[in-house]
């Protein structure tokens, strides 16, 4: 007496679930986990630009937060000097006194400030809002120098990490919000991509 197996169903015969809106149950899992990311690296990228944009408000109009109103920009006040000449320690302590004050050094700081949040926020040259936020942030790291536990007075930095702080920490998340086009979520970034002048230089996404 023979016993006959009863042939298994090939996988093309196996009937695939679908949603309501035609997408099958994965497919649908993946699309919302995409925008649900989405949405929040747009939170991230709105977030941090706010950030940017309270620190060139508060420096220009002098909002008594961390720029007291006498040293507003708009009133003569110098951006980089508070910060800049009241450094000391670290290795590059004489360059950067040097530089507070200085006309240049605070105009290309707020106009650092002022691109960098406008292409956060509205989610257009995030590359070049990557490189020039990154810089930016690398020389302040550089100017606090977290390294040094005292100053050139023997006081204590109180430097809270000896490598990372959150200029670092930015910088990093800058360059991710780049490489994932996070622009293209609640921001400008796909019209932006769009323009003839960006398609022809790549570099200004």
């Amino acid at each position: 007496m023979s016993i006959k197996e009863t042939p298994r169903p090939s996988a093309k015969h196996i009937p695939v679930q679908q949603t309501p809106n035609g997408m099958t149950p994965q497919s649908a899992t993946t699309s919302t986990v995409s925008t649900v990311a989405g949405r929040l690296i747009a939170v991230v990228r709105i977030g941090l630009g706010l950030i940017f944009a309270w620190a060139f408000v508060d420096k220009l109009f002098g909002l008594g937060y961390a720029t007291a109103s006498k040293s507003a920009w708009i009133d003569g006040g110098s951006p980089t000097k508070g910060f800049l000449g009241g450094l000391k320690h670290g290795p590059f302590q004489s360059m950067f006194t040097s530089w507070a004050g200085a006309a240049w050094a605070d105009w290309l700081f707020m106009l650092g400030l002022a691109g960098i949040a406008v292409a956060l926020l509205f989610g257009v040259g995030m590359r070049i809002a990557a490189v020039s936020g990154t810089l930016l942030l690398l020389l302040m790291w550089a100017a606090e120098w977290p390294l040094d536990r005292h100053t050139s007075t023997g006081e204590l930095t109180r430097s809270t990490n000896p490598i990372l702080d959150d200029h670092l920490i930015y910088a990093v998340i800058l360059i991710a919000l780049a490489a994932l086009s996070a622009g293209t979520v609640w921001g400008l970034g796909k019209w932006w991509a769009n323009l003839g002048f960006v398609q022809r230089n790549r570099w200004l996404i």
